[in-house]
């Protein structure tokens, strides 16, 4: 295993990080869920074994379950690791609620400290008005002085501006924990502002949230010889000098070793291969037929059409050869259960949309015919 300088946190951080989201769960006659312990318990020690040092869980995760099966695996080595939890903004309404959602998780967890405490899944809005209203940070803090926080940290799901401004603005913040991989690479500057800051940054969703880690055509497609997709997606997020930890949700033991096999490697890409692969990326989307960015600026539609998602689902198809994931994309926007998405057959042809595209696509036309192309896959 590999260990990284973890910002100005004076931790050493170990290069494959283990997400603890996806624990196997076990459905009770009564309809509640379980962990399944044994199997989390073989897993997690697997990890440690292999040189795994960080080990990432939510109160929220496994329906409540997870920070309570991670502190039954790690407890026996628990004083070799470090433990980040996540403390969810919307019941916080004061600093006591912040304190107290400690307590829960440290009693969840059962254990004296968390030594990464994150401020869960913030945006600007959360940033500003909570975090900063209630005086959030000064409490983290205090709770940091007492010994129940070792380290104040943030997970980010916003704009990259966002996350400058909060950045700019949090000097008490150690480190981040932000989305970034190959389909998603909106966070790849502020990857390299934060390090720069002295912040340590890690990596979720390195593999797509799963959607890498399947047999696809996009290795071949950007010249990765024979190497399986999730481990290019590894070797990649690895690749960026910024990148500190890449967090997996393992399911397996065997993905825990191929996992930590790509993390043990001296150096995982190097920064040459990096830029080429990043550059290769760019390229196929730039001469693929249907060239869209997701500005947004096509949007509103006056029909509700979301365009940017639909031709989103369409470049998993036809630029990255992931059919499976771009039939399950456009199949999930149009029949999202909250908000079902607007399907193309209900354009105006009002052409609004190709007035404000600064690619010039023929947006109305390309509508008809990635409808056909991926309700067909």
């Amino acid at each position: 295993m590999q260990y990284r300088k973890f910002g100005n946190t004076g931790v050493q951080i170990s290069a494959l990080g283990f997400g603890c989201m996806r624990l196997k769960e076990i459905e009770q006659p009564d309809g509640t869920f379980v962990v399944d312990q044994e199997h989390t318990n073989e897993m997690l020690a697997r990890a440690y074994e292999l040189g795994v040092n960080y080990f990432d869980t939510a109160l929220y995760y496994c329906h409540q379950n997870s920070e309570i099966a991670v502190g039954k695996a790690i407890k026996p080595f628990r004083d070799k690791v470090y433990l980040s939890t996540k403390c969810p903004m919307e019941p916080v309404k004061s600093r006591e609620d912040y304190r107290k959602t400690l307590e829960t998780s440290l009693a969840k967890l059962d254990t004296d400290y968390v030594d990464f405490y994150h401020f869960w899944a913030i945006n600007q809005k959360v940033f500003d008005e909570k975090i900063i209203g209630l005086g959030l940070l000064e409490e983290a803090k205090k709770l940091k002085e007492e010994g129940k926080i070792r380290h104040i940290s943030f997970s980010f799901h916003d704009t990259p501006e966002a996350l400058k401004h909060i950045i700019d603005n949090a000097p008490e913040m150690e480190s981040m924990l932000v989305q970034y991989n190959l389909l998603d690479r909106a966070n790849e500057e502020m990857i390299q502002y934060a390090a720069s800051k002295g912040l340590g940054v890690v990596i979720m969703g390195p593999v797509g949230g799963g959607r890498l880690a399947a047999p696809t055509e996009l290795v071949q497609k950007l010249g990765g010889g024979n190497q399986n997709t999730y481990e290019l997606a590894l070797r990649f997020v690895l690749g960026n000098p910024g990148v500190c930890c890449a967090l997996s949700g393992m399911q397996s033991v065997e993905m825990v070793e191929k996992n930590a096999a790509v993390a043990s490697l001296e150096n995982p890409m190097t920064e040459k291969e990096w830029r080429e692969v990043g550059e290769s990326l760019e390229n196929l989307k730039k001469f693929s037929e249907l060239y869209c960015t997701g500005c947004g600026y096509c949007q509103p539609c006056p029909k509700g059409i979301v365009i940017p998602k639909i031709f989103q689902a369409y470049t998993y198809h036809n630029v990255y050869g992931l059919h499976e994931l771009a039939k399950k994309t456009y199949e999930g926007y149009l029949t999202n259960e909250k908000n079902p998405g607007v399907a193309p057959d209900a354009c105006i042809n009002c052409g609004y949309c190709e007035k404000k595209c600064p690619q010039h696509l023929k947006v109305r036309e390309l509508l008809k015919k990635v409808d056909g192309v991926l309700r067909s896959l």
